[in-house]
């Protein structure tokens, strides 16, 4: 169904607003063209134009962000201290990296090789207040905004159409995309913290037109080849209707739009044939159907990446911001909260680190920086890697309530690490400090809110511009000023 937006922030219900969408009366053009993308490209730049608040100095035009949900252990990764006590020493031996002085741990060999096209924030920080679970501090990440209401078990409300939106829905709202081409993807799993699963991945009170696209294959988290079973099937003809019969439905359209003044009148101010038009085309060319063709990638370079689904989902992502994605957010494939390759290690950290998630991370990361680097990609595209958290210094000891072996960590909100490189950020730099424990940054900390507030800046758009929530109240986008000494 198509459906027409008032003025952004606005009750669409307020009269003197002139037209609104009960009083168009409402073109079935999405059954007509056989597809229901129309009107969400519609709604996504229904509001762009006037939304301002967008400078003119972003370098960046897409983003990959890696989330690792799980919170992965920044002293046994990329920020390993040496000579700790016995009870927060890590297991793992410390190796060179192409940055003199520059140490990670052995599970990171390919990373380390690539760390001087990259920048290394070690002074990730913030003070918990209730934010020691993993879908708070998550939703803190993905949102700029902490959550109203956290149970005393820690597990909070299931998504919310008043949820602040995923920075993600905010940059492809302000930022639409100008080619025929999902302006935002989400794969492999959704976010999820024991039964609270989407939590911050989606546009919330910006409204279902700017959720982003999932791709969720089917299969367990566990089965390494889930991503050679991507069906997008909502993304191409139906057998029965071609593309030119298809084209032929695009012009009945028009034709009937043209024997209806007062309706092409009403509408003429939202460019819908503008909007039909591309989400035509989306279909039609066949772009988005292509960018998910992991097949058409040599087996050497899909090896490279890593045969398992988060290497794939790297490999896969960077095929759709060559295609012309706008935002792709590569969620760790794995619930936060869990065992085998989770980054949750409050046990058995030593074996699920060394053979689980650390080669994935290290393989599929690397390779990406690396494979976007040699084909200029990096110039326009930033990435992202980062979690929730860190992990405790000192092991087996309890900071979130949970119970912690001898071989694990806790959550650990008050130092971290974030590796970003491309759209403008530095390379080789290494911002920050943590103390010699890694328990607290020592110089520049930074908080999430303020790595948003960067993303925000790569693009060219002002962290503090204000949108309208659900209550139709202004809200920044973010409460955060950005890093500008992250930026060459």
């Amino acid at each position: 169904m198509l459906v027409i937006p008032g003025q952004p922030g606005r009750d669409l219900s307020d009269r003197q607003l002139g037209m609104t969408r009960r009083d168009i009366l409402r073109v079935g053009g999405s059954g007509m063209l056989g597809l229901s993308l129309g009107s969400m490209l519609q709604l996504q730049a229904a509001t762009a134009a006037a939304a301002g608040g967008v400078t003119s100095n972003g370098s960046a035009k897409s983003i990959i962000l890696m989330f690792l949900q799980g919170g992965p252990s920044h002293l046994d990764l990329w920020d390993p201290k040496p000579n700790l006590p016995d009870n927060m020493v890590g297991p793992f031996k410390e190796i060179s990296t192409k940055l003199p002085g520059v140490q990670f741990t052995e599970l990171l060999p390919q990373l380390a090789q690539v760390n001087d096209k990259a920048t290394l924030i070690r002074s990730m920080s913030y003070t918990p207040a209730g934010l020691f679970n993993h879908t708070a501090a998550i939703y803190q990440m993905l949102t700029g905004y902490t959550t109203d209401k956290v149970s005393p078990s820690g597990q909070l409300e299931p998504p919310s159409p008043k949820d602040f939106p995923n920075f993600g829905s905010n940059l492809v709202r302000l930022k639409p995309s100008n080619v025929p081409m999902l302006p935002f993807v989400m794969l492999p799993r959704p976010l999820q913290e024991s039964n609270v699963v989407g939590k911050a991945g989606t546009a919330g009170f910006l409204g279902r037109a700017y959720d982003p696209y999932y791709l969720y294959p089917s299969g367990d988290d566990m089965n390494m080849n889930k991503m050679d079973g991507i069906s997008i099937d909502d993304l191409q003809l139906r057998p029965q209707v071609h593309s030119g019969r298809l084209q032929r439905r695009a012009r009945l359209r028009d034709v009937i739009n043209k024997g209806m003044p007062d309706v092409e009148k009403a509408v003429g101010d939202y460019k819908l044939n503008e909007y039909y038009g591309r989400a035509l085309e989306l279909v039609t060319s066949g772009r988005a159907r292509d960018a998910f063709a992991l097949d058409r990638e040599s087996s050497q370079l899909r090896d490279r990446y890593g045969r398992n689904t988060f290497g794939q989902s790297c490999l896969l992502a960077r095929r759709l911001i060559e295609a012309g994605t706008r935002v792709v957010e590569v969620v760790w494939p794995k619930i936060a909260n869990s065992d085998n390759h989770s980054w949750d290690v409050h046990k058995g950290l030593t074996k699920r680190m060394q053979d689980q998630s650390a080669p994935m991370l290290d393989a599929g990361l690397s390779a990406l920086i690396d494979d976007m680097d040699q084909r200029g990609m990096l110039e326009e595209t930033m990435i992202v890697a980062v979690g929730e958290f860190g992990r405790s210094p000192e092991r087996g000891v309890s900071t979130s309530g949970n119970d912690n072996s001898s071989d694990g960590r806790d959550h650990w909100p008050y130092c971290y690490t974030a590796l970003v490189a491309g759209g403008g950020i530095k390379r080789g730099y290494i911002h920050g400090e943590s103390d010699k424990t890694g328990s607290a940054p020592v110089s520049e900390p930074v908080h999430p809110r303020e790595l948003l507030a960067t993303i925000y800046h790569s693009f060219g758009i002002d962290p503090s511009m204000l949108m309208y929530n659900h209550l139709n109240q202004p809200r920044e986008l973010v409460k955060g000023f950005p890093v500008t000494k992250l930026f060459s």
